[in-house]
């Protein structure tokens, strides 16, 4: 099953470019350090501005370097249906173990539209499919009930749910029972999200906390007191990392700790200097920096 701690991986540029040798180095710092699955190609890792044959490497890169030791959920999202199953056909076929498939952002689709969009999708792979819900993100909100419908089709194996509505859990777990996959997109809830039956996160602090965000994710399973601990000792940099628009601040974090440089791509741009001095605060805090 897919749990624990799972990163929405950072992409790593030189310039203009993908640096797939970073790429790689950061890959398997998860491997050594206990994170339990790898995201390439969601939104922290900037897909909407990655080539297709960015994002296609990345993916490659990802099964490469993991298979056999730890899942890839490969980022296959669009708004355009047709789009999100020729990436999700490529990602199968290139040894991806699942899927994350975010709700279709700006064109404001129906409940109906929502349902129609997955299922496409359902039916045109074999692999498990996890549905990214972030209405900060999409604008829409996929309903308990549209889920519960999805969650009848072969592949639709779970969510993460972004909604930041610890509610949605209960529902969520009342209406489709405890082998629905649910994982928190938040990485600031995850102790809440995990007491009422979710069973990890996909974050974004595990990009430069990998060690950290797994230890907790584990004690959440098996020792409640350290994992109240451990998040304590997290949530100032949860925080910090989204300061500024994401993958802004975790990009910048790595950066001070050797993993990569700070560049992201137009629109995005490098957080500004109060941001800077937060983030590093939070990393001492950490200490990890």
């Amino acid at each position: 099953m897919l749990k624990g701690s799972i990163v929405a991986l950072i992409t790593p540029f030189e310039g203009e470019n993908l640096s797939e040798d970073t790429y790689i180095k950061l890959i398997n710092y998860h491997l050594v350090n206990g994170t339990n699955g790898v995201v390439p190609g969601g939104t922290t890792g900037e897909s909407p501005t990655l080539s297709h044959n960015e994002h296609k490497k990345i993916i490659e890169i990802a099964v490469k370097e993991c298979k056999g030791k730890i899942p890839v959920i490969a980022g296959t999202g669009s708004n355009s249906t047709d789009e999100a199953i020729e990436l999700s056909k490529f990602a199968e076929k290139a040894g991806s173990d699942a899927l994350l498939v975010v709700t279709p952002y700006y064109n404001k689709p129906t409940q109906e539209g929502l349902y129609q969009h997955y299922k496409k999708i359902n039916d045109n792979v074999g692999i498990p499919i996890i549905i990214y819900n972030i209405p900060s993100r999409s604008v829409i909100d996929m309903s308990v009930d549209t889920m519960t419908k999805l969650y009848e089709l072969e592949n639709i194996k779970g969510v993460k749910d972004a909604t930041g509505d610890l509610n949605r859990v209960d529902q969520q777990l009342k209406s489709m029972g405890k082998e629905f996959i649910q994982l928190t997109g938040n990485d600031d809830n995850a102790l809440e999200f995990n007491k009422r039956g979710g069973v990890g996160a996909i974050g974004v602090t595990a990009n430069v906390a990998a060690k950290l965000s797994a230890d907790f994710q584990k004690a959440c399973q098996d020792d409640i007191n350290k994992a109240s601990k451990l998040d304590k000792l997290l949530q100032p940099l949860h925080t910090s990392l989204f300061i500024e628009s994401n993958p802004s601040p975790v990009k910048y974090a790595a950066s001070l700790l050797g993993m990569c440089n700070p560049t992201v791509r137009l629109p995005l741009v490098e957080v500004r200097e109060e941001t800077k001095k937060k983030v590093s605060d939070a990393l001492i805090e950490a200490k990890l920096l």
